[in-house]
């Protein structure tokens, strides 16, 4: 399968995960993972990021479509597409022209962790500080991003972990 039709099925396949199951489970008032932003992490890294930030407000706002939400998860999916090239370089200390050959899966697992962990929870604070829009709710606000980024993190590492295609030896 070509690249294109790859990043095709991954956009429509996390969004209906997210809308048809993951937006169905809130454990504990706190947890409710948000695994499309996957797509932001797994889309290939190029120079123009045009094509990067339309679908990202697509999907989020295909997200905030049947979640009722306003808006937000477009913009925080949006926010952590834009800033995503900008933590590639200090992370896994990649220039622009290494960007072609850029693949996440090749890449250390130490580094791929503080990155997809960093946009995870940069995308959860933006949203459950733009759904409270209250200073009051701070603390609501620390919590649902701690609980969310965690079992985030644990469904997207546990799913690379099962599509990851195995080596042959």
């Amino acid at each position: 399968m070509n690249k294109t039709a790859e990043i095709i099925f991954l956009f429509f396949f996390l969004l209906f995960l997210q809308v048809f199951i993951l937006n169905k489970i809130l454990f504990l008032g706190y947890i409710n993972p948000y695994l499309y932003i996957a797509f932001v992490f797994l889309y290939p890294l190029k120079e123009n990021k045009t094509s990067l930030l339309i679908s990202a407000f697509l999907l989020g706002l295909c997200v905030d479509f049947f979640s009722n939400s306003g808006g937000i998860h477009a913009f925080a999916t949006v926010f952590i597409a834009y800033i995503r090239s900008y933590l590639i370089h200090p992370i896994f200390r990649k220039s622009p022209a290494d960007y072609p050959f850029f693949n996440l899966r090749l890449e250390p697992f130490g580094k791929v962790f503080n990155y997809v962990s960093i946009l995870t929870i940069i995308h959860h604070f933006l949203l459950f500080s733009l759904a409270n829009f209250s200073f009051q709710n701070y603390v609501n606000v620390l919590i649902n991003t701690l609980f969310s980024s965690i079992f985030t993190l644990i469904l997207f590492f546990l799913g690379d972990y099962i599509f990851r295609p195995k080596k042959v030896s």
